[in-house]
């Protein structure tokens, strides 16, 4: 779904008729849908959040999801929820805490209760609290019926008894008319908030087409909530969140790895390269081989291997035969995949590596989000072996960043490193889809011609770049240009096995000096008001809670810069000089600090390492109050 722009945005019609009068406005609202895992809580999420999007808010989702394929049902681990922040203005984070928490069972409202804050908005499903639901997650009462949810409106609604009333003409048996309570609530919330419903309900007979009874089915169960809030006395007030004023062109609700896929397409189009994608499934990268496999029309080919390991060596190879070769995975297949990284650098092939950062060590947190894979991405191969980092903000900016990461890999003829990390891949934003004019031109030139600077005519692969130090690239089967490559030393220009002492310290300083010499683009800083003297910077998905702290900090008066980095290596040029420009440097990093080891120890600087390892984002609140604590302690 795709929304054009030009400057404001206006709201679509509601499809069910309704007569309701215009609610209190707001500038923004954070909802909150939480339920058992076969809830349907992240569809439904997904689909609140494509209608925000067709309205023409900013917004920003948070996906939260069991490792598990199917937890136990009424548990807290087997929780579910997707929380979406959207706005009329320009939002950074999916929100700290809710405005508003749908709790669909007993373990939900457990799991959750904590973040609502005190006046917060509160819709219970009663249905689910029976006793043996309440037991199971440790209720000795029930809180719907003791005073322990006084600071909240509650709304207590018995969504799977109204459902199945509304669908019993239909003929669908009990079970299935209560597997509809999830669209029952969504159209609930569609009418507390104004939301357009005709997108949803054509959306619903496209994913059900096979089974148009079940379709219509959600379409009566999404209508009934709708219709539901109308009648009831019980919601007396709705509300209204404008468009936001965006820049003027053609958006999309987009998430990260879809993002991402889209990137890689995009390079493969501005390259004029083939495409093979050599990748084994794994959480919570998976999705950019099922979103690459269905662009076979733009020379995408995927290739699900048996393993990681010869998922990165099918990539290789394809790279070595004149594709472009890409490999997706998380951080237990980075590790699997090392060896055949080093053997890229040694044979100084492109290859694109995107790592979607998920909690770790060893299977650690399938579904939850971390960044502590950077060091594993800077030194984690044998030998001298560097490779170019780089590292989304958000969503949205996957599809820069995967274009980006493909520049550096062909024009510098090495594999490169993208971090993303599961809060950017699960998480969406509204993407402004570029011209195809702006995007760079990734065109490669193979090497035709023997080009052996002794007049012998044999071609040496080895052969560099004075500029990049790249070497030259040829087709495998290219008359006259016979050469060797492989993981064994190689003598300098005619890629000879070397075990020269010499030529081996030469090379290895070669392959570090291509690395160093790649054109970053300076660090650029974020201070309106030109007088912070405290620094907060970050890399990949801290982007959003530090920009939103840093706001808040504005606010209330003090004085913030911040900056973030997309190139981890190599750093920009001017990162030295800008680290030594502030009094603190603070580094909110979601592992033990990490990207503050590496600055300590080239910058000689002593930042102020903030972590977090909790498999959940930073929440804007929480870095706004460790900010003014450091602001305050400076300005003093």
């Amino acid at each position: 779904m795709s929304t054009s722009v030009d400057g404001d945005v206006a709201g679509g019609a509601d499809s069910a008729g309704s007569s309701r009068q215009a609610g209190t406005k707001l500038d923004r609202v954070v909802i909150r849908f939480a339920g058992d895992s076969g809830d349907g809580m992240q569809l439904t999420g997904d689909r609140f959040t494509s209608e925000a999007a067709a309205f023409g808010n900013d917004l920003s989702t948070m996906p939260n999801f069991p490792a598990e394929i199917r937890a136990p049902q009424g548990t807290i681990p087997g929780v579910s929820s997707f929380q979406v922040h959207f706005a009329d203005y320009d939002i950074l984070t999916p929100g700290d805490r809710p405005d508003v928490l749908v709790a669909m069972n007993p373990a939900a409202l457990k799991a959750n209760i904590a973040d609502l804050p005190a006046g917060g908005t509160l819709i219970v499903n009663t249905d689910e609290f029976t006793k043996r639901n309440l037991t199971k997650v440790g209720y000795a009462a029930n809180p719907l019926e003791d005073e322990s949810l006084s600071s909240y409106q509650v709304h207590e609604v018995a969504m799977a008894t109204i459902t199945q009333g509304a669908l019993s003409e239909t003929g669908l048996g009990k079970k299935d008319a209560e597997r509809c309570k999830n669209m029952f609530a969504l159209g609930l919330l569609s009418w507390m908030y104004h939301r357009p419903t005709e997108g949803t309900e054509a959306f619903l007979r496209e994913k059900f087409a096979r089974k148009p009874d079940i379709a219509e089915a959600n379409v009566l169960a999404f209508r009934a909530g709708f219709y539901y809030g109308e009648t009831t006395e019980a919601f007396a007030v709705t509300y209204q969140v404008a468009p936001a004023k965006l820049p003027a062109g053609t958006y999309r609700q987009i998430t990260g790895n879809t993002a991402l896929a889209y990137g890689i397409v995009a390079a493969g189009v501005q390259s004029k390269l083939q495409v093979l994608l050599g990748t084994y499934p794994i959480t919570p990268a998976s999705d950019i081989l099922h979103e690459l496999s269905k662009y076979k029309q733009f020379g995408i080919t995927t290739f699900q291997a048996e393993d990681e390991i010869a998922g990165i060596c099918a990539a290789l190879g394809a790279s070595y035969g004149g594709a472009l070769g890409v490999t997706s995975t998380s951080g237990p297949g980075v590790a699997l995949k090392s060896e055949t990284i080093g053997l890229g650098v040694m044979t100084e092939l492109p290859l694109l590596v995107v790592d979607v950062q998920r909690g770790g060590p060893s299977t650690g947190l399938p579904t939850k989000t971390e960044q502590a894979d950077l060091l594993q991405a800077m030194y984690g191969r044998n030998g001298e072996c560097p490779v170019p980092i780089i590292a989304p903000q958000s969503p949205a900016d996957c599809f820069a960043a995967a274009v980006e990461a493909t520049r550096i890999a062909l024009k510098y003829r090495t594999p490169v490193l993208l971090l993303s990390d599961g809060a950017i891949a699960n998480g969406s934003e509204p993407w402004l889809i570029p011209e195809l004019d702006t995007l760079p031109d990734l065109t490669v030139e193979f090497a035709t011609e023997p080009n052996a600077p002794d007049g012998s005519g044999e071609f040496w692969p080895y052969l560099r770049d004075p500029e990049t130090l790249a070497r030259a690239w040829a087709l495998p089967g290219t008359a006259g240009l016979q050469h060797r490559i492989g993981g064994l030393e190689k003598q300098d220009g005619t890629g000879n096995i070397s075990y020269d002492p010499d030529n081996h310290d030469k090379m290895v300083r070669t392959r570090q000096a291509k690395i160093d010499g790649i054109d970053v683009p300076d660090l650029e800083v974020d201070d309106p008001s030109g007088k912070a003297r405290v620094l907060v910077l970050g890399w990949g998905s801290s982007y959003g809670p530090i920009g939103a702290a840093s706001r808040r900090v504005r606010k209330l008066g003090h004085a913030v810069a911040q900056a973030h980095l997309r190139h981890l290596n190599p750093f920009p040029a001017n990162l030295g000089e800008v680290l030594r420009s502030y009094d603190k440097v603070v580094v909110p990093e979601m592992n033990l600090g990490q990207l503050s080891l590496l600055l300590r120890g080239r910058y000689l600087v002593d930042v102020i390492s903030y972590t977090k390892v909790a498999g959940l984002p930073f929440m804007a609140e929480e870095l706004q109050n460790v900010l003014t604590d450091i602001v305050k302690g400076v300005d003093a």
